[in-house]
C-alpha cells in the first residue's frame, strides 16, 4: 500500500520514497496533465478544414520545431507507428491514441 509523503517529507531531498509511493504519484500527475487532450488540441489548430487528417510534414514540423522539440529521428520512430495514407497524410486523432498507449513492460 502507498504511503502518503508530508509536505516537509516532500521539501526534504533526503528523504527515501519507496517505488509505491513515486508509482501513485506519478499515475495523479498523469491523470492531471491528459497529454494525448494536450496533443490532439495541438493538432486539430494544424487541420484548418476540421477533416481530422494532417499531412506527415505539418506533423513533423509541429514536432520537431514547437513546444517539447523533437529530433527528426524520434519523429521518424513515432511515424513508424502511424497508418501513413496514400497522399501523405496521417489521422490524427488514431495516431495520438497510439502514441499515447502505456508501453508494454515486459
Amino acid at each position: 500500500m502507498a504511503k502518503f509523503l508530508s509536505q516537509d517529507q516532500i521539501n526534504d531531498r533526503n528523504t527515501e520514497l519507496d517505488f509505491s509511493t513515486f508509482l501513485n504519484i506519478m499515475y495523479r500527475q498523469m491523470k492531471q496533465e491528459e497529454p494525448e487532450k494536450e496533443i490532439l488540441t495541438a493538432l486539430s489548430m494544424i487541420d484548418r478544414q476540421k477533416s481530422g487528417v494532417i499531412t506527415v510534414s505539418e506533423l513533423k514540423a509541429k514536432l520537431t520545431r514547437l513546444g517539447e522539440k523533437l529530433s527528426e529521428e524520434e519523429v521518424d520512430e513515432m511515424l513508424k507507428e502511424a497508418k501513413v495514407g496514400p497522399n501523405g497524410t496521417i489521422k490524427y486523432e488514431e495516431f495520438v491514441r497510439v502514441i499515447c498507449l502505456p508501453t508494454a513492460d515486459y
